[in-house]
């Protein structure tokens, strides 16, 4: 009997199996080295169009299109990198920006599991907030990230500087990976990556807005508050704007809970118009 040729019908959108993928070859890999490993074939792929196309040809059976991949890379990365990128290449692509914005993912995800299985998770979700709000309050260094026309490599540095001696590895190495920003500001990215934080221990961002600091017990109060109204744990992320004049502005997703003076003085503003 003749072998049919292997159908290709579903296009993915990334997640699920391929988290799976992900987690399975760090019980043996070292995260932080497959999440380097992650970027360094996103980085070939951005630069590479032939790569690109090698790798997300849709004329070729999912299988074919792991070996591609396998014998590619083999040699040049580990073999728990090329699983994850053979995985990844075996799917179909809506677009082939896709296919490369999730290996970006996975290798967030590498970096992000690694902290956690070494208790350092907290520190690194703490440490990613507090920079990208260093960052998108001081608009010099906003544009110097952003400056597409000076050398990716200067801008890293200038992120490892900032960081080195006083924030986690991984803070810094995913720090230094957003200044790439292939797609979104390097404060969005940032966020993208506190969401992806957030989502690996099954919780929510809240993002709160106060005109003074919370101290240890309001936050507890406020945390377990939002958990009850979303059903689902909530990590707190704490910004002091005056401009609330008090009370608290809470964003979760795409949710706003508004306790705060001044926008109780608008709503009133509106009501007499």
């Amino acid at each position: 009997m003749t072998e049919q040729p292997e159908l290709d019908l579903e296009t993915s959108t990334g997640g699920g199996d391929l988290d799976q993928v992900v987690d399975s070859v760090l019980g043996s890999g070292d995260p932080a080295v497959i999440s380097s490993e992650l970027f360094s074939v996103v980085d070939a792929l951005d630069a590479s169009p032939a790569l690109r196309r090698a790798l997300t040809d849709p004329g070729l059976p999912p299988r074919a299109r792991r070996g591609v991949a396998e014998r590619l890379l083999a040699g040049q990365l580990t073999d728990a990198t090329i699983t994850v990128v053979g995985s990844v290449a075996e799917k179909r692509w809506s677009a082939i920006s896709t296919f490369v914005a999730e290996l970006e993912r996975l290798g967030v995800r590498a970096r992000l599991i690694g902290a956690e299985r070494e208790g350092r998770l907290d520190r690194v979700e703490d440490e990613l907030f507090r920079f990208e709000r260093v960052v998108d309050a001081d608009s010099e260094l906003r544009n110097v990230l952003a400056d597409r026309t000076a050398p990716v490599e200067r801008r890293t540095e200038l992120v490892a500087d900032l960081l080195r001696g006083k924030a986690d590895p991984a803070t810094i190495a995913l720090a230094e990976r957003a200044v790439r920003a292939r797609e979104r500001t390097f404060t969005r990215t940032m966020e993208h990556y506190l969401n992806q934080t957030a989502a690996l221990r099954n919780r929510s961002i809240a993002t709160v807005r106060v005109a003074r600091p919370l101290d240890a017990e309001q936050e507890a109060r406020l945390r377990a508050a939002l958990t009850k109204q979303a059903g689902r744990a909530i990590s707190l992320q704490v910004i002091v704007d005056p401009t609330v004049l008090g009370g608290v502005r809470v964003e979760v997703g795409d949710q706003v809970i508004e306790g705060s003076v001044a926008s109780r003085l608008e709503a009133a503003r509106r009501t007499i118009r």
